[in-house]
């Protein structure tokens, strides 16, 4: 089953009043050219970590991104930004530890130009957005990344669809190992659609039956020089998709 953001199928400018219902997924870009850090939200750790980039503009991206992942969170909450934790799963996936007991469920990535996050309650999610980009020895990045299936629905396709179809089925896969929190060991176990044109599909799991498939998996609106995909937990009412850069009310 396919669900697409409400049409028009593009990035929208949010109401200030965000209501996250049940039914609702909501997934955010931000430009992050210049990025726009605000560490005055961010814990002693996050800053640690920040320290430890070598190069400044990275330092940057992670501290924006972490800003508004904050920022947001705090407003689906009700809660100032500084005073929400983190905790991270066995194989790094976050998830809120401060207020301990809320819904919220939450998935950064970012890459390029851009990053999205995507928010739910009582369900899991995963978001992963790719930067378009020459690659060198795509074929063996092809195998090694994907199934044995999708490396040969890979190959079978015409040369000069090949990249585009890579950051798509890539970016389906990171989605999906992110909304599990399985890690990249999972990669192998799954099958998705990769087609120019196809829908997005999970095709297969490994030892799982998919009549009553626990996760569905959607493309999002277009984002310049880049691939990007959702995997959610069920099959939302409603997925939103939120511009930034289009809100009036000032990141804080």
């Amino acid at each position: 089953m396919t669900t697409r953001c409400p049409a028009p199928l593009a990035w929208r400018s949010a109401p200030t009043d965000q209501v996250l219902d049940a039914g609702d997924v909501h997934v955010w870009r931000l430009r992050l050219v210049p990025p726009q850090p605000l560490d005055h939200t961010l814990d002693a750790d996050e800053r640690d970590r920040a320290a430890r980039f070598y190069f400044e503009r990275d330092r940057a991206v992670f501290t924006s991104v972490r800003s508004m992942l904050r920022t947001l969170a705090g407003r689906y909450l009700g809660w100032p930004a500084a005073d929400i934790a983190f905790g991270y799963g066995a194989r790094g996936k976050p998830y809120l530890a401060r207020p301990a007991g809320d819904s919220l469920r939450f998935n950064v990535s970012h890459s390029g130009a851009y990053a999205l996050l995507a928010f739910a309650r009582g369900r899991e999610v995963g978001v992963d957005v790719e930067q378009r980009r020459a690659l060198p020895d795509l074929r063996s990045l092809a195998e090694t990344s994907f199934s044995s299936r999708e490396y040969a629905a890979w190959c079978a396709l015409p040369p000069d669809v090949q990249p585009e179809a890579f950051f798509t089925c890539w970016t389906r896969k990171e989605a999906f190992i992110k909304a599990t929190g399985e890690g990249i060991s999972q990669l192998g176990d799954f099958d998705v659609s990769l087609g120019p044109g196809e829908p997005p599909r999970i095709l297969r799991i490994a030892g799982l039956q998919l009549d009553q498939p626990r996760w569905s998996i959607h493309d999002l609106p277009a984002i310049a020089e880049h691939a990007a995909a959702l995997v959610t937990e069920g099959r939302p009412e409603h997925i939103r998709c939120w511009d930034w850069q289009l809100v009036a009310v000032p990141l804080a």
